[in-house]
């Protein structure tokens, strides 16, 4: 008899950061209490105690911030591009430095492994300012005219799923056009962008050209309405898109929306099976299947439908769930109670309506957000669970006969950002590529990203794009 190899626990130190027991808001250089006083508390989702108490920006908080971004503004962006490029290189450089201490902040916080944390946000976010600083004094041949100007204040609303990530997304292309930023993070997961208010001021950023607001979804609207913001960017759900397009509709405000996914995972019968089922993996359990491209559909040719269940629940078997801080750890905690009551309710409708649930054998830590990784087969296109982002570790299982089957099941849904293709024929690529409507379609592979190149979805996946020289044109004038 084999012996299953076990893994000792590799956990990583929470030593190398430290964590303030409060934080206020950073407005014009400087940490303050919020106008009226109000504070909430951030929970870490695998353990449920109190981080750290964080100030509820108000209003007039909101009006604060955006007075010290329009000072700045004007100085800021009368720099030459190689000056800004300087503060975002050092940026870039410090964010290295401190990235392990970044790292575990960002697994305390959001509950996700430390390996990701580590290896794919981290060098990501770094990415991203190097990449942008390069830009800072080319944007006369970014191919958007000579001399472009930038649009003055970036008001600036991001999710909880990569937060410091998502910062980078939005920050490094605005300063590096010269905007000044608002910086509205998520109510769950506010210590990174508050740490890296501390790395701007380290870096000699000049006041007022970041500027970061703590609180909920009313101080994010307060942001959005302001009407001294130029230019809105926001990452989160579509239902929050919507109204955010409605409040801006009829204003002179540019706007950016990255908003919900149901990507299709489409393997065809040449497809490496094994190859294929790491892909399914990374598409989504990754971060909890808490990833707006995550690949929450999974499309099968028939003919292999069998053999690759089979391998894709052998896989599932080897997950390892548990403390995020432990280097072994693949799926970590969801990111707060409410995403894990939507979570469990949408997968019980999968159940009532008469789809197949599969979970390996899985032991939930008692304190804490978990949920198993979970697959639903005898999945149709009018279940819930293949219509509605999940925004958890949950795949729907879909089969298919023919290329043109699959692509018309893959665009029949609300969602346009996302989809990945696994066969070993180039031209079946290009061609099943060509025809879907998703704004990033992967190859034999999945969840694969870089600075160079531009991400956004169709429909009711949003609209702009972030990321590579098309990421710079949202914050300019043109």
């Amino acid at each position: 008899m084999i012996m299953a190899f076990e893994y000792a626990p590799a956990p990583e130190s929470r030593a190398v950061v430290d964590i303030a027991p409060s934080y206020g808001l950073f407005i014009d250089g400087e940490f303050r209490d919020a106008s009226d006083g109000k504070v909430f508390k951030t929970l870490s989702p695998s353990s449920e105690e109190v981080l750290s108490e964080v100030a509820q920006g108000s209003a007039e908080d909101v009006d604060a911030a955006v007075k010290a971004a329009r000072k700045a503004f004007e100085k800021w962006s009368a720099l030459p591009g190689a000056e800004r490029a300087k503060y975002l290189f050092r940026i870039a450089r410090i964010i290295q430095e401190r990235s392990r201490e970044l790292a575990v902040l960002e697994t305390l916080d959001n509950g996700k492994p430390i390996r990701e944390t580590r290896d794919a946000d981290l060098p990501l976010v770094a990415a991203h300012f190097f990449y942008y600083a390069g830009w800072a004094d080319k944007l006369d041949h970014a191919g958007y005219g000579p001399n472009p100007k930038a649009l003055g204040v970036a008001g600036q609303v991001i999710p909880w799923n990569f937060p410091l990530l998502m910062l980078a997304w939005k920050i490094a292309p605005a300063l590096a056009t010269g905007n000044t930023v608002v910086l509205k993070p998520a109510e769950t997961t506010p210590l990174s962008a508050l740490f890296f208010a501390d790395i701007c001021r380290q870096a000699g950023l000049p006041k007022g050209v970041v500027n970061i607001v703590t609180g909920d979804g009313s101080t994010g609207a307060a942001l959005v309405e302001h009407p001294g913001v130029d230019k809105v960017a926001f990452t989160g759900s579509t239902a929050v898109g919507k109204a955010i397009a409605r409040s801006v509709a009829g204003t002179d405000k540019k706007l950016t929306l990255e908003l919900g996914g149901k990507g299709a995972n489409i393997v065809f019968d040449d497809a490496p099976i094994d190859q294929a089922v790491e892909g399914i993996v990374s598409g989504i359990f990754f971060n909890q299947g808490q990833v707006c491209c995550a690949g929450s559909r999974l499309l099968v040719q028939e003919s292999i439908q069998d053999e690759l269940l089979d391998a894709l629940k052998r896989r599932l078997s080897t997950l390892r769930l548990g403390d995020p801080l432990d280097k072994n750890t693949d799926i970590g905690a969801i990111n707060s109670a409410e995403q894990l009551a939507r979570i469990k309710a949408l997968a019980d409708s999968g159940e009532a309506e008469g789809a197949e649930r599969w979970a390996p054998a899985c032991e939930l830590p008692s304190a804490g957000y978990w949920f198993a990784p979970t697959l639903f087969t005898n999945v149709t296109q009018a279940h819930r669970i293949a219509r509605e982002e999940i925004f958890g570790p949950v795949l729907s299982v879909l089969s298919f006969r023919t290329p043109a089957e699959a692509v018309a099941k893959a665009n029949n849904s609300q969602y346009g950002l996302s989809a990945g293709i696994w066969t070993e024929k180039g031209s079946r690529i290009l061609s099943v590529a060509n025809s879907l409507r998703a704004g990033v379609v992967w190859a034999n592979t999945f969840n694969k990203f870089d600075p160079t190149s531009p991400f956004g979805g169709y429909k009711e996946s949003g609209f702009g794009r972030e990321g590579g020289r098309h990421g710079l044109e949202a914050y300019l004038d043109v």
